[in-house]
């Protein structure tokens, strides 16, 4: 890691890594309303985190048009 900020390139790369996220935990905050887990201990909380952001990029997906009705997904 120490060799790829010494250049250029990797510092640039790096730079992005904190920004990235940013819109993601903001959207999750504003919109969904989701600011503390409600469940106790790490594990469950670290649980109800995963949960909340599968239905953050779920969202995204539907309302991006790219996921898949529902009709096409149950065949009998």
């Amino acid at each position: 890691m120490e060799r790829k900020l010494l250049t250029q390139r990797g510092r640039r790369l790096y730079r992005l890594r904190g920004q990235t996220v940013e819109p993601g935990i903001g959207q999750i905050e504003e919109v969904q309303g989701f600011r503390r887990c409600q469940r106790r201990g790490r594990d469950a909380a670290e649980g109800e985190a995963v949960l909340v952001g599968t239905c953050h990029n779920l969202l995204k997906l539907w309302q991006s048009g790219r996921m898949a009705p529902l009709s096409t997904l149950h065949r009998n």
